[in-house]
């Protein structure tokens, strides 16, 4: 199913197994970009911020993330590695992540997805040599509902806890690095950290409350730029429009509306996960930013929810127009360059003549070979040369 969304990767060594797991990722999250789109809808529609706040409608919201999107990930990534039923099995173990932290849980659902349903992968190809015909509906059944449930145990217990631990020290890096004034430098962490889809965690559980204590300082908050900035999504999606992958391509442009207007930033991270280098490129965009952000004096009064332009203007305080606008114009153009170098100008990307070469090569050496053995000359086809070579055999 990876294949269907991603591009083959071929080749050996380590880069070639980076892209190769980025792909695997990002095959698990293509399938369900439709609901990260509904979510996002709802969010940017319904929530207090939103355009259109209705209290009843927003409670979809929190079950939406925490739950839908999980378990459809989880599922997503069952199904690639062993069918139905490792999709049925990913899906219940993740209830066991989902269920045993307050955090969306998509990294641990990537996670314990497919390692689920590799082990009902190895379970039954133990079982099947050894069941008696006529029970094997029964022992298919038993051993997924085993399967499932076990790890889902595991899933609450184990991977929902490491994965919270990962998320609380990836903030805990980025608030070391606010306090010691290491602003461009905390996007080293977040880029990293919201492409695994932990932006949420850093945004809301980090940059925030602290961004909320400056603004009630001061009147606003860097801080509420340094996650929320849509500039290194932009410039990337816009570089796979040019550049990227051709079966890629028609994606970017609905992508480009979603995460800049709508403020879906998870539109652009299965991108990053295809071609994993291309995280360079959301660094020095996002790092250029901020440091744009830095000289201009720019600062919102309070989180851009959802991080698009319009909830950009929104939350901008009077006089601030020219260092909002700016840094994410810096940002969209250093992330496009970047990624158009990183992507080599999609020099790799050119149609290929394949097959009309390798047709007319057919051709040319069925022509000559048919001729060779047959001595027929009368295909309407210039032989000058061949009659050059072989004016004794024409003669007689």
């Amino acid at each position: 199913m990876a294949d269907t969304y991603t591009p083959p990767v071929t080749g050996t060594g380590v880069k070639a197994t980076i892209q190769r797991i980025g792909g695997h990722l990002a095959g698990m999250i293509m399938p369900n970009i439709g609901a990260f789109i509904a979510w996002g809808l709802i969010t940017a529609l319904f929530i207090p911020t939103g355009w259109l706040p209705n209290e009843t409608l927003a409670k979809m919201v929190s079950p939406i993330i925490s739950t839908l999107l999980p378990v459809l990930i989880a599922y997503t990534g069952g199904r690639m590695v062993h069918g139905q039923r490792g999709a049925v099995v990913g899906a219940v173990a993740v209830m066991g992540v989902v269920v045993g932290t307050d955090a969306p849980m998509f990294l641990g659902a990537m996670i314990i997805g497919p390692l689920t349903a590799l082990i009902l992968k190895y379970v039954d190809k133990f079982t099947e040599q050894r069941t008696k015909a006529g029970f094997e509906m029964l022992v298919d059944n038993f051993t997924a509902g085993i399967v499932g449930g076990a790890m889902a145990v595991v899933g609450m217990l184990g991977i929902g806890p490491i994965v919270e631990a990962v998320t609380t020290a990836a903030g805990n890096a980025v608030g070391w690095l606010i306090s010691h004034n290491l602003l461009p430098v905390a996007s080293v962490l977040i880029e990293p950290a919201k492409v695994l889809f932990l932006n949420n965690a850093v945004n809301h559980g980090v940059l925030s409350p602290l961004g909320v204590a400056e603004a009630a300082e001061h009147g606003k908050s860097i801080l509420f730029m340094l996650e929320s900035n849509p500039g290194p999504g932009l410039g990337l999606l816009l570089a796979y429009l040019l550049f990227g992958p051709r079966a890629l391509r028609p994606s970017a442009p609905a992508a480009t509306i979603i995460h800049f207007f709508g403020g879906i930033h998870e539109i652009y991270f299965p991108y990053v996960l295809m071609k994993p280098r291309l995280i360079l490129a959301v660094i020095a965009g996002g790092a250029a930013g901020v440091f744009t952000f830095m000289v201009t004096g720019a600062g919102l009064v309070a989180t851009p929810s959802p991080g698009s332009i319009f909830a950009y203007i929104a939350v901008t305080p009077r006089g601030g127009w020219l260092g909002s606008s700016l840094g994410i114009l810096v940002a969209t153009a250093v992330s496009f360059a970047v990624a158009a170098v990183l992507l080599g100008f999609g020099r790799g990307e050119k149609e290929e003549p394949a097959e009309p070469a390798e047709t007319g090569t057919a051709a040319a050496g069925h022509t000559g070979t048919g001729h060779t053995g047959t001595g027929h000359t009368g295909t309407g086809q210039t032989r000058t040369e061949q009659n050059a070579t072989e004016p004794a055999t024409k003669e007689a």
